[in-house]
Protein backbone atom coordinates (compact mmCIF):
# COMPACT_ATOMS: atom_id res chain seq x y z
CA UNK A 1 0.00 0.00 0.00
CA UNK A 2 1.32 3.40 -0.98
CA UNK A 3 2.30 5.65 1.91
CA UNK A 4 0.06 8.65 2.44
CA UNK A 5 2.17 11.84 2.19
CA UNK A 6 2.44 13.60 5.54
CA UNK A 7 2.44 16.98 3.81
CA UNK A 8 -0.32 17.63 1.30
CA UNK A 9 0.10 19.52 -1.96
CA UNK A 10 -2.12 22.24 -0.52
CA UNK A 11 0.21 22.70 2.44
CA UNK A 12 3.16 23.02 0.07
CA UNK A 13 1.26 25.58 -1.99
CA UNK A 14 0.37 27.59 1.11
CA UNK A 15 4.02 27.66 2.18
CA UNK A 16 5.11 28.60 -1.35
CA UNK A 17 2.52 31.36 -1.53
CA UNK A 18 3.77 32.93 1.71
CA UNK A 19 7.37 32.91 0.52
CA UNK A 20 6.60 34.12 -3.01
CA UNK A 21 4.46 36.98 -1.69
CA UNK A 22 7.37 38.08 0.50
CA UNK A 23 10.17 37.70 -2.04
CA UNK A 24 8.66 37.25 -5.50
CA UNK A 25 9.71 34.52 -7.89
CA UNK A 26 13.33 34.98 -6.85
CA UNK A 27 12.65 33.09 -3.60
CA UNK A 28 14.49 29.77 -3.39
CA UNK A 29 12.67 26.44 -3.41
CA UNK A 30 14.91 25.44 -0.50
CA UNK A 31 13.36 28.19 1.61
CA UNK A 32 9.89 27.07 0.52
CA UNK A 33 10.74 23.50 1.50
CA UNK A 34 11.92 24.65 4.92
CA UNK A 35 8.72 26.65 5.36
CA UNK A 36 6.67 23.54 4.51
CA UNK A 37 8.85 21.24 6.63
CA UNK A 38 9.91 18.95 3.78
CA UNK A 39 12.97 18.39 1.64
CA UNK A 40 13.55 20.41 -1.52
CA UNK A 41 13.52 17.17 -3.53
CA UNK A 42 9.99 16.47 -2.26
CA UNK A 43 8.74 19.64 -3.91
CA UNK A 44 9.95 18.54 -7.33
CA UNK A 45 8.37 15.13 -6.91
CA UNK A 46 5.02 16.91 -6.97
CA UNK A 47 5.72 19.99 -9.10
CA UNK A 48 7.94 19.51 -12.13
CA UNK A 49 9.33 23.05 -12.20
CA UNK A 50 9.59 26.10 -9.98
CA UNK A 51 7.38 27.93 -12.51
CA UNK A 52 4.64 25.33 -12.12
CA UNK A 53 4.84 25.65 -8.34
CA UNK A 54 4.73 29.45 -8.57
CA UNK A 55 1.61 29.69 -10.72
CA UNK A 56 -0.18 26.97 -8.74
CA UNK A 57 0.67 28.68 -5.44
CA UNK A 58 -0.45 32.10 -6.68
CA UNK A 59 -3.67 30.75 -8.16
CA UNK A 60 -2.83 32.08 -11.62
CA UNK A 61 -4.17 29.54 -14.14
CA UNK A 62 -2.15 28.49 -17.15
CA UNK A 63 -5.17 29.37 -19.29
CA UNK A 64 -7.95 31.52 -17.77
CA UNK A 65 -11.47 30.13 -18.02
CA UNK A 66 -12.54 33.05 -20.20
CA UNK A 67 -9.84 32.24 -22.77
CA UNK A 68 -11.02 28.63 -22.99
CA UNK A 69 -14.58 29.93 -23.33
CA UNK A 70 -13.61 31.89 -26.45
CA UNK A 71 -12.94 28.66 -28.30
CA UNK A 72 -16.41 27.29 -27.60
CA UNK A 73 -18.22 30.54 -28.40
CA UNK A 74 -16.55 31.39 -31.72
CA UNK A 75 -19.17 31.77 -34.43
CA UNK A 76 -21.99 30.53 -32.20
CA UNK A 77 -25.01 32.02 -30.49
CA UNK A 78 -25.84 35.66 -29.93
CA UNK A 79 -22.57 37.55 -30.17
CA UNK A 80 -23.59 40.46 -27.95
CA UNK A 81 -24.68 38.00 -25.27
CA UNK A 82 -21.36 36.17 -25.69
CA UNK A 83 -19.45 39.42 -25.17
CA UNK A 84 -21.34 40.12 -21.96
CA UNK A 85 -20.57 36.60 -20.76
CA UNK A 86 -16.88 36.99 -21.64
CA UNK A 87 -16.66 40.40 -19.95
CA UNK A 88 -18.17 39.01 -16.75
CA UNK A 89 -15.61 36.20 -16.72
CA UNK A 90 -12.74 38.59 -17.44
CA UNK A 91 -13.94 40.80 -14.58
CA UNK A 92 -13.90 37.88 -12.14
CA UNK A 93 -10.48 36.74 -13.40
CA UNK A 94 -8.93 40.16 -12.80
CA UNK A 95 -10.53 40.36 -9.37
CA UNK A 96 -8.78 37.15 -8.42
CA UNK A 97 -5.32 37.80 -9.85
CA UNK A 98 -4.85 41.58 -9.94
CA UNK A 99 -4.27 42.04 -6.18
CA UNK A 100 -1.65 39.30 -6.26
CA UNK A 101 0.04 40.72 -9.35
CA UNK A 102 0.22 44.21 -7.79
CA UNK A 103 1.70 42.79 -4.60
CA UNK A 104 4.22 40.65 -6.48
CA UNK A 105 5.29 43.56 -8.66
CA UNK A 106 6.37 45.36 -5.52
CA UNK A 107 8.75 42.50 -4.70
CA UNK A 108 11.30 43.06 -7.47
CA UNK A 109 11.88 39.76 -9.26
CA UNK A 110 8.17 39.05 -9.19
CA UNK A 111 7.54 36.68 -12.10
CA UNK A 112 9.38 33.88 -13.90
CA UNK A 113 11.50 34.75 -16.90
CA UNK A 114 9.62 33.20 -19.78
CA UNK A 115 12.53 33.05 -22.22
CA UNK A 116 11.27 32.90 -25.78
CA UNK A 117 7.66 32.45 -24.72
CA UNK A 118 5.29 35.38 -24.70
CA UNK A 119 4.00 36.59 -21.34
CA UNK A 120 0.60 35.14 -20.55
CA UNK A 121 -1.22 38.50 -20.65
CA UNK A 122 0.01 38.90 -24.24
CA UNK A 123 -1.17 35.39 -25.08
CA UNK A 124 -4.60 36.20 -23.59
CA UNK A 125 -4.77 39.46 -25.54
CA UNK A 126 -3.95 37.62 -28.77
CA UNK A 127 -6.62 35.00 -28.02
CA UNK A 128 -9.27 37.71 -27.65
CA UNK A 129 -8.01 39.45 -30.79
CA UNK A 130 -8.25 36.17 -32.73
CA UNK A 131 -11.80 35.63 -31.45
CA UNK A 132 -12.87 39.08 -32.61
CA UNK A 133 -11.10 38.68 -35.95
CA UNK A 134 -12.92 35.40 -36.54
CA UNK A 135 -16.28 37.03 -35.82
CA UNK A 136 -15.44 39.85 -38.24
CA UNK A 137 -14.57 37.32 -40.95
CA UNK A 138 -17.91 35.60 -40.31
CA UNK A 139 -19.68 38.95 -40.80
CA UNK A 140 -20.93 38.80 -37.21
CA UNK A 141 -19.06 42.06 -36.51
CA UNK A 142 -18.54 44.99 -38.82
CA UNK A 143 -15.05 45.43 -40.31
CA UNK A 144 -12.81 47.02 -37.66
CA UNK A 145 -9.41 46.57 -36.05
CA UNK A 146 -9.77 43.57 -33.66
CA UNK A 147 -6.62 44.53 -31.75
CA UNK A 148 -8.04 47.93 -30.87
CA UNK A 149 -11.32 46.40 -29.70
CA UNK A 150 -9.43 43.83 -27.62
CA UNK A 151 -7.39 46.62 -26.01
CA UNK A 152 -10.56 48.54 -25.20
CA UNK A 153 -12.27 45.51 -23.65
CA UNK A 154 -9.34 44.28 -21.55
CA UNK A 155 -8.07 47.72 -20.60
CA UNK A 156 -11.47 48.98 -19.45
CA UNK A 157 -12.24 45.87 -17.40
CA UNK A 158 -8.80 45.84 -15.80
CA UNK A 159 -9.12 49.53 -14.96
CA UNK A 160 -12.53 48.98 -13.36
CA UNK A 161 -11.14 46.25 -11.11
CA UNK A 162 -8.06 48.33 -10.30
CA UNK A 163 -10.19 51.29 -9.21
CA UNK A 164 -12.39 48.93 -7.22
CA UNK A 165 -9.33 47.51 -5.45
CA UNK A 166 -7.92 50.89 -4.42
CA UNK A 167 -11.27 52.33 -3.36
CA UNK A 168 -13.33 51.52 -0.31
CA UNK A 169 -16.03 49.85 -2.39
CA UNK A 170 -16.99 46.35 -1.40
CA UNK A 171 -16.33 43.87 -4.19
CA UNK A 172 -19.61 42.91 -5.87
CA UNK A 173 -19.88 39.28 -6.92
CA UNK A 174 -21.19 38.55 -10.41
CA UNK A 175 -20.82 34.77 -10.63
CA UNK A 176 -24.45 34.17 -9.62
CA UNK A 177 -25.87 36.34 -12.37
CA UNK A 178 -27.73 34.42 -15.06
CA UNK A 179 -26.84 35.89 -18.43
CA UNK A 180 -30.33 35.22 -19.82
CA UNK A 181 -32.18 36.78 -16.89
CA UNK A 182 -29.58 39.54 -16.74
CA UNK A 183 -30.20 40.52 -20.35
CA UNK A 184 -33.99 40.40 -19.95
CA UNK A 185 -34.10 42.20 -16.63
CA UNK A 186 -35.14 45.83 -16.48
CA UNK A 187 -33.19 46.29 -13.24
CA UNK A 188 -29.94 44.33 -13.22
CA UNK A 189 -29.57 45.01 -9.51
CA UNK A 190 -25.82 45.44 -9.09
CA UNK A 191 -23.32 48.10 -10.00
CA UNK A 192 -21.01 45.69 -11.80
CA UNK A 193 -23.66 44.12 -14.03
CA UNK A 194 -24.92 47.61 -14.85
CA UNK A 195 -21.38 48.62 -15.80
CA UNK A 196 -20.92 45.54 -18.01
CA UNK A 197 -24.28 46.08 -19.71
CA UNK A 198 -23.62 49.76 -20.39
CA UNK A 199 -20.04 49.06 -21.43
CA UNK A 200 -20.99 46.38 -23.96
CA UNK A 201 -23.90 48.49 -25.22
CA UNK A 202 -21.50 51.34 -26.01
CA UNK A 203 -18.89 49.09 -27.63
CA UNK A 204 -21.60 47.27 -29.60
CA UNK A 205 -22.69 50.49 -31.29
CA UNK A 206 -19.29 50.65 -32.99
CA UNK A 207 -18.80 46.97 -33.84
CA UNK A 208 -22.30 45.63 -34.52
CA UNK A 209 -22.65 44.04 -37.98
CA UNK A 210 -23.91 46.32 -40.70
CA UNK A 211 -27.51 45.50 -41.54
CA UNK A 212 -28.24 45.21 -45.26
Amino acid sequence: MARIPKITNQQILEAARQVFLQQGFGASTLEIAQQAGISEASIFKRFSTKEELFFAAMGIPEKPVWVSELESLSGKGDLKENLINICLQIMEFYREVLPQIVMLRSRGNAFPELGGNEPRPIQDFKALTAFLEYEINQNRLRPCDPQTVAHILLGSLMNYVFLEQISSQKSIKTDVISIKSYLNSEDCGTEVSAFIQNFVDIIWQGIAPIQN
